[in-house]
């Protein structure tokens, strides 16, 4: 089980720059909206100075930590999907104004180390020279590529992604990519000795989008007589109205846009979670949840799921179809929640936490040293 943080032997002042799209708050938009809340909190609680760059409406996790938060891009802000060439760039346009504005803020300020949590490219072009930890979430994309071929490497930069599956798409450029898996607190997810399990139900949870394989998830439960409760945000309102509300009734519910509490008390409850990931999933933090509620998962071959689940955290479906995610489904039903929440403790967010602070003490001290000898 998860331990107390301890404060870090030497505290930063820390500026995190958030992806754009969403706030940081709860209930989260998502994976990466999550990641950055706990990984803010956490730095705060560890005695670093953080400040939040992200957009207007987020939210602090607690008032305990010493973390501010810098608002760089109006709430009333949507991002619309990208329907249009002209409305990308119009959106492109918008979003990377708002990141120029939190890198020359930073610039002016006066902090030891950047972590980069963006989808952007404005990061790692306007802050060369100045310490930076950049944390990809996605697999590659071509903007970031793009400006990655025409820069020398920078060394104050260091790079980290979430699974050894992404850094493979990563590594024809960035060589040098550490991976820090996520972690999460388990103590704060656990229900094993704390909610009965009800038989004959299933669970999904996530950004309910086509690359998330909703879809996929309610076949599978059907194929085996389980009632499933999807919970998440709709993200692609089209694809929601069209596969996914056709199917809900007594036996396929959505239970809305749950906070971190009613996720736990689902998934903790259900007797299998159902991850169905059609793209090449880079973590899977939900899968993660799961584990950590010793609810064993089914999941399709998608990324980093066989690298998340092992042998002991659930099953592995043999291609990505309803058939067969629908034999994982009855694999994974009886797997020993003990087991599972075993698994679920390799990814404790005492480790991810630890393993950025070493990463960002690394190029602060190298900083130093540069200035010294100049």
């Amino acid at each position: 089980m998860a331990s107390q943080l301890m404060d870090s032997p030497n505290p930063l002042r820390i500026a995190v720059l958030a992806h754009l799209h969403h706030p940081i708050r709860s209930p989260y938009a998502g994976g990466m909206e999550a990641h950055t809340a706990h990984l803010v909190s956490l730095l705060g609680s560890r005695g670093h100075e953080v400040t939040l760059f992200a957009k207007e409406g987020s939210e602090q996790q607690s008032a305990r930590t010493r973390v501010q938060i810098h608002p760089v891009l109006a709430q009333s802000f949507v991002v619309n999907g990208y329907p249009d060439e002209d409305q990308r760039n119009d959106q492109h346009q918008l979003l990377d104004a708002a990141m120029d504005r939190a890198v020359q803020t930073i610039r002016a300020g006066d902090f030891d180390v950047v972590i980069n949590n963006s989808l952007s490219p404005i990061p790692h072009a306007q802050l060369r020279g100045i310490p930076v930890l950049h944390i990809l979430h996605t697999p590659p994309l071509p903007r970031i590529i793009a400006q990655l071929k025409t820069q020398s490497p920078d060394s104050l930069h260091r790079y980290a992604t979430v699974s050894e599956s992404n850094a493979l798409a990563w590594r024809p450029w960035l060589p040098q990519l550490q991976v820090v898996s996520n972690g999460i607190n388990l103590e704060l997810w656990s229900t094993l000795n704390t909610t009965k399990v009800e038989l004959g139900t299933a669970a999904w949870s996530g950004r309910i989008t086509p690359e998330k394989g909703t879809h996929l998830a309610i076949e599978a439960a059907q194929a085996n007589g389980l009632r499933l409760v999807i919970a998440g945000p709709i993200q692609d309102q089209e694809y929601f109205d069209n596969l996914i509300a056709p199917k809900l009734g007594e036996r396929t519910v959505y239970a809305g846009h749950l906070d971190q509490g009613g996720l736990r008390g689902l998934i903790g409850a259900s007797e299998v979670f159902i991850s169905s990931p059609l793209w090449e999933e880079p973590f899977g933090l939900t899968t993660l949840e799961a584990m950590a509620c010793g609810t064993p998962v089914a999941a399709t071959p998608a990324g980093a799921m066989a690298e998340l689940l092992g042998t002991t955290g659930g099953a592995i479906a043999a291609e990505r179809s309803a058939v067969a995610l629908g034999v994982a489904v009855e694999q994974a039903r009886g797997m020993p929640r003990a087991v599972v929440l075993a698994r679920a403790g390799k990814f404790t967010h005492e480790v991810m936490i630890q393993s950025y602070e070493s990463m960002m003490n690394e190029i602060s001290d190298e900083a130093f040293s540069t200035r010294a000898q100049r």
